[in-house]
């Protein structure tokens, strides 16, 4: 068994190492299961995917922080690999919030957590500077205050939200790295220029999201070459798996065929990736 420490000190040293690691990102315990057999190195929830598995819309707060966070601890006892998550926004718009939620993620199991500067609210949905970097200090000391090492990653989350400003992206990158944020993460940032830029713009690890459709299909060889140093997929695996689903269904109900049979794992395929539960 790791420990929870042990974890730490791995998750931080996959962050310093110069070559870039990719971070699975499951949606439950079995899809856990399948990418630790995968040999991936760490993993991380996706807000997104656990919202889909329970039949709901993303970026609505219409999953709880006790949702969210029982899901990542059921993650946790599903591998012994390090284990970070989505935490949204910190689940309320006061740093206070923000603090908490990093306090609570720790007694969950993880190692790891990434916190927004995204409001919730469609009229305003980047929190004011000031009050954004405000959130990500006291989420800092929050972690800082943990008995291992807990990778905190702050987001500006500018380009998810229709507002592709590179220059207050940066400069909310670089705050949030003085107040204490262990890595950055600017979701939606896809040109290659663009992440060199921030790249260079801070000192500490950036991580890139990669598997968003039509952007551009850089490898993890040229993302390393940009300077990234952690590369997530967000929903991207929860999206294939229900992208395989509904076109399995469709068939079935439209077609009255059965040909998606042919192109599905063996039972015995899967219960090899899960292991001994």
């Amino acid at each position: 068994m790791v420990t929870q420490a042990e974890k730490g000190m791995l998750f931080k040293a996959l962050h310093e190492r110069k070559q870039p690691f990719v971070i699975g990102n499951p949606w439950d315990a079995g899809s856990a299961r399948i990418l630790t057999s995968l040999k991936y190195e760490a993993l991380s929830t996706t807000s997104a995917g656990l919202a889909f598995s329970l039949g709901r819309k993303d970026g609505t707060a219409s999953v709880s922080r006790a949702e969210a966070l029982e899901n990542a601890k059921s993650i946790v006892e599903a591998t012994d690999l390090p284990v970070a998550a989505d935490l949204e926004n910190g689940y309320g718009h006061a740093p206070e919030d923000a603090a908490e939620t990093i306090r609570l993620a720790a007694k969950a199991g993880l190692v790891g957590g990434s916190i927004e500067d995204a409001t919730g609210d469609a009229a305003k949905p980047i929190y004011e500077f000031e009050h954004a970097v405000e959130r990500i200090a006291a989420a800092s000391e929050a972690a800082k205050t943990l008995q291992f090492p807990f990778m905190l990653v702050a987001r500006a989350e500018n380009y998810l939200h229709e507002r592709p400003d590179l220059d207050d992206t940066i400069r909310r990158l670089q705050a949030f790295e003085k107040a204490g944020a262990s890595a950055l993460y600017a979701p939606g940032l896809t040109q290659p220029e663009d992440i060199r830029t921030v790249c260079a713009s801070v000192s500490n690890p950036v991580n890139v999201l990669m598997g968003l459709k039509g952007a551009p299909r850089l490898t993890v060889a040229q993302l390393g070459d940009l300077g990234v140093r952690r590369i997530s997929i967000g929903s991207g695996f929860s999206r294939a798996a229900l992208t395989a689903f509904l076109h399995a269904a469709r068939e079935v109900i439209e077609d009255g065929t059965f040909g998606f049979a042919d192109e599905t794992l063996y039972i015995s395929e899967l219960t090899a990736m899960f292991g001994n539960s």
